[in-house]
């Protein structure tokens, strides 16, 4: 026992038990089954509720598709936009709002066929029996179900149910919006296949889906949703990979009907194709337009100079000239064909230099070679502006107005206007010194013509402009085949590698049978979670093991719960695991006091750091025991604060200690006999004001030396050491001190306060028991120590504020299981 009483260093408080959470995550088991049952059961709820998702994609190439019939000895020019095979300008038409309207539009996702399943309505897409053709210009109701139940006779019921007086409705054709009144609750309406619906808020006519049939009184439904809704649905669907940044694009989407997606993807593709090839095509399809015009107007003089020379020689009747003045003739002939065509390049120099100075966009200029325009520096610098000129038109809906690359465009297409400008001014020059040459040969033609007669003169008038008309007519009828050539042997860079298709896809969600070991997982997170936060915050005491860890104090003795009312359990139950307990306390304390050669009474102070952990119940017992191996013993009740000893012996407190104190009683008169043999008790008494004066007076060290004199062993009944510091003035007198702690009620940090005192030398002789020990409780490791000690089961005894057991409340069993 000496060794056990030396003084030595505390041990560190472990800052987290792992032995503790382990236990306690065992105790929680009930928590387990509960939150995997519950994880479980919303798992199953959510997998009959859950439609499965699934990922198709198409794969498309964009190339540099050159035209077959486009080569060098093809008298028209064209430019094709400059754009084809840049992958990056394909990508941000794909992520186009316009491009993603066209194909809403096309396919008309803004109708939706449901069919109501046992959670939800289901969109059934192609699997719908039936079509509704909306009539164009007309309103339709949005976002409300359109129940449609088939009859017999090819006829059906339409039915919808407004829940206000008030719905909206959009116009699908030119894309509308409005509100209007409605009927407040159902409106029913019989119809029959074909029949034209024409309501204010449903417009169209419902017809069955070629080779299929209905069953009657099977219920459909029609919802109608707002465009742009839709649009930016699978706008912001669609995904898009550029691979390695080559020239593939894989495009995919993600959605619970494979038969939409793979329409969505290929109309997709289609409508890019066209809308690139559209404005592939852009400068050739300016060009046709453009020659349309003109041969419309060289028609129109053609015919009317055709009408005039017959009419002419029919009136004049000439119709056989002399060979000079044929010759004559052809000549003046060629020279105005020269003069004509002079004058068309001017007239297209001028025509050109307008557009460029007075427009912001340079799309719609007719090819040059239209005009007979051959110069180099003219047709390139004309073909590289209007490719800058598509090039920030297809930017422009899909780039913000104020990006960078608009300010780049614009700078080049002002520098390539300046040159443009310059090259026009250069050949228009050229060409007046042309003209006025023609001008002066066609002079001296006409001088040789002015001296035929006048009839002939006049006619030769008149076929010179037939045969001028008739050759530009064929010039331009020429290039209008060449251009119609062209442009039909034009085809789209966008090239299809693999359409959309549904080859057995499988949802791309997590498997059904797997979300169960996400549940389980899900279920024990909460409690391993609680556990984990409960042993890391708690600072009380739950095993005699913790107590030895964290103090270098020995312990005396490890006492059981009490199943009694009364706290003297030693005394009515002698052979109880408790009493038991009591004794080889009662054994180590003998062992100390005759190893420490102590002869005559022996003094006991018995304290603990607050109240409610067993103090009075411990030296009642400790008193008790004594007592039971005929030794003289008194207790002494020196809590003067809250005296408590007296109401298990069925004694008074009107006398005792307080009045030996102050002098009113002597010591035969405050000491009490009790029912049990050879044990006294004297009483804490009347509640002083000043009771921490009272126990530090020379009246305390006599009563402790007249005790002495009459019992062997005195047992202290103190105060809390870690509330006052009365019992820390009794220390002077006392051999032996017990300090009591209590399973799962002492806190770690009072132990650090004891374990500072007793390693400042404060206290001497001091030994811990640990009370109330329960070794099957939540917290009980098995305890088996060498102090031959039985623990007891049963209640918790009285603590220092209990003089009964109380039974727990149903609340207070789950509040305690949480502790």
């Amino acid at each position: 026992m000496e060794e056990e009483f030396d003084v030595s260093e505390s041990q560190s408080q472990p800052s987290f038990d792992i032995k503790a959470f382990f236990i306690r995550v065992l105790s929680y088991w009930k928590l387990f089954v509960l939150f995997i049952g519950i994880g479980v059961f919303i798992v199953y709820q959510q997998n009959i509720r859950t439609q499965q998702s699934y990922r198709l994609s198409t794969q498309i190439s964009v190339e540099e598709e050159s035209n077959p019939l486009f080569t060098s000895t093809t008298s028209l020019t064209f430019n094709w936009g400059g754009v084809s095979g840049k992958v990056q300008t394909m990508i941000t038409s794909l992520r186009s709002r316009s491009i993603h309207e066209k194909v809403v539009d096309n396919l008309e996702f803004y109708i939706t066929y449901l069919k109501q399943s046992r959670f939800r309505k289901d969109d059934i897409y192609t699997e719908a029996p039936f079509r509704i053709n909306l009539t164009p210009s007309t309103s339709q109701l949005l976002d409300v179900p359109i129940k449609v139940t088939f009859l017999e006779n090819g006829k059906y019921e339409l039915s919808i149910n407004f829940e206000s007086n008030s719905a909206r409705t959009q116009n699908f054709t030119n894309k509308k919006r409005a509100n209007i009144d409605v009927p407040l609750g159902e409106f029913k309406k019989q119809y029959s296949l074909g029949d034209t619906i024409s309501l204010p808020y449903v417009n169209g006519m419902i017809y069955l889906a070629e080779g299929r049939t209905v069953i009657p009184n099977e219920d459909y439904f029609i919802q109608f949703s707002d465009f742009d809704a839709v649009v930016i649905k699978y706008r912001y669907k669609l995904a898009i990979d550029n691979p390695r940044n080559s020239a593939i694009l894989n495009l995919s989407m993600v959605d619970v009907n494979k038969p939409k997606i793979v329409d969505y993807l290929n109309e997709t593709v289609k409508v890019l194709s066209e809308d690139q090839l559209n404005r592939k095509n852009q400068f050739v399809t300016n060009t046709i337009k453009f020659i349309d015009e003109q041969l419309d107007r060289v028609k129109s003089q053609l015919t009317l100079n055709a009408d005039s020379l017959n009419s002419y020689r029919q009136k004049n009747k000439i119709f056989n000239i002399d060979e000079e003045s044929v010759s004559i003739n052809s000549k003046l002939s060629s020279l105005e064909a020269d003069k004509d065509g002079i004058n068309k390049k001017l007239a297209y120099y001028a025509s050109l230099k307008t557009y460029l100075q007075t427009s912001n966009t340079f799309t719609e200029v007719p090819a040059p070679s239209v005009a007979g325009i051959e110069d180099s520096n003219i047709v390139a610098n004309i073909g590289k502006i209007n490719e800058l000129s598509v090039q920030k038109s297809k930017y422009g809906s899909t780039v913000r107005k104020d990006a960078t690359i608009f300010a780049d465009l614009n700078r080049q297409i002002e520098g390539l206007k300046k040159v443009l400008l310059e090259n026009i001014n250069s050949a228009s020059n050229e060409l007046k010194r042309e003209l006025r040459l023609a001008n002066i040969k066609i002079a001296i033609e006409d001088a040789k013509i002015r001296k035929l007669p006048k009839a002939q003169q006049k006619l030769f008038d008149i076929q010179r402009q037939f045969k001028l008309s008739e050759q530009t007519y064929n010039v331009f009828l020429a290039k209008r085949g060449e251009a119609d050539i062209i442009k039909s042997a034009s085809v789209s860079d966008v090239l299809i590698i693999d359409p959309a298709k549904d080859t057995g896809a499988t949802p791309i969600d997590l498997k059904l049978s797997s979300r169960y070991l996400f549940a389980i997982i899900g279920g024990l997170l909460p409690p391993l979670l609680l556990a984990f936060l409960l042993t890391f915050f708690d600072n009380k005491l739950h095993n005699p093991q913790l107590l030895e860890k964290i103090s270098s104090i020995p312990l005396l003795g490890v006492v059981g719960k009490n199943d009694l009312v009364n706290n003297l359990v030693v005394h009515l139950k002698p052979k109880s695991t408790i009493a038991e307990a009591f004794r080889s306390i009662r054994s180590s304390l003998q062992y100390f006091y005759k190893k420490h050669n102590l002869e005559g009474a022996k003094t006991v102070m018995v304290t603990s750091s607050v109240s409610g952990e067993g103090k009075t119940f411990c030296s009642i017992n400790i008193a008790t025991v004594f007592a039971m191996s005929e030794k003289k013993t008194v207790l002494v009740g020196l809590d003067l604060r809250k005296p408590k000893i007296f109401g298990d012996f069925d004694i008074k407190n009107d006398i005792g200690v307080v009045n030996y104190l102050i002098g009113q009683k002597d010591i035969s008169e405050v000491v009490q006999q009790t029912k049990v043999p050879n044990l006294d008790v004297i009483t804490s008494g009347p509640i002083p004001p000043n009771p921490s004066e009272l126990l530090m007076g020379e009246r305390m060290g006599t009563l402790i030396e007249e005790l002495k004199e009459t019992y062997d062993y005195i047992i202290l009944d103190t105060p809390p050491i870690g509330l006052v510091a009365d019992a820390l003035e009794l220390l002077e007198y006392v051999d032996a001190s017990i300090y009591v702690v209590r399973q799962d009620y002492t806190k770690k940090g009072m132990i650090n306060l004891i374990n500072s005192k007793y390693n400042k030398g404060e206290i001497q002789n001091l030994s811990f028991v640990y009370n109330g020990y329960n070794q099957k409780g939540k917290y009980g490791y098995g305890y088996g120590y060498g102090y031959g000690y039985g623990y007891g089961y049963g209640n918790y005894a009285n603590g220092y504020n209990d003089d009964k057991p109380i039974k727990k409340s149903y609340f207070s069993r789950i509040k305690s299981f949480f502790k």
